[in-house]
């Protein structure tokens, strides 16, 4: 059964950084494209970040570009949002997403970005 378990969420000033974490089992990431996706209240759902092959070529979202980074620990079989230089924009629940021939989501993690 495959689970994907995200962590790292919280309340952040504007201009601070958090580190989001997502843990999978029952499949083995990198054998996969994943991203992050993220939904704010009243908005659809959007891509954050995503490693567009398991081979790991990144593609950002531009309201995202330079500010975030995706990476993975194959070792650990997790996935990583690094993200700085918070705005209030940024508010949203993020969810860990695989894609493979069924797409996967965990349960998502709430960021809140706010003074």
């Amino acid at each position: 059964q495959v689970q994907l378990v995200e962590s790292g969420g919280g309340l952040v000033q504007p201009g601070g950084s958090l580190r989001l974490s997502c843990a999978a089992s029952g499949l083995t990431l990198s054998r996969y494209a994943m991203s992050w996706y993220r939904q704010a209240p009243g908005k659809e759902r959007e891509m954050v970040a995503t490693f567009t092959t398991a081979g790991g070529k990144t593609n950002y979202a531009d309201s995202v570009k330079g500010r975030f980074t995706i990476s993975r620990d194959n070792a650990k079989n997790e996935v990583y949002l690094q993200m700085n230089s918070l705005k209030p924009e940024d508010t949203a629940v993020y969810y860990c997403n695989v894609q493979t021939r069924v797409a996967y989501w965990g349960q998502g993690t709430e960021v809140t970005v706010s003074s």
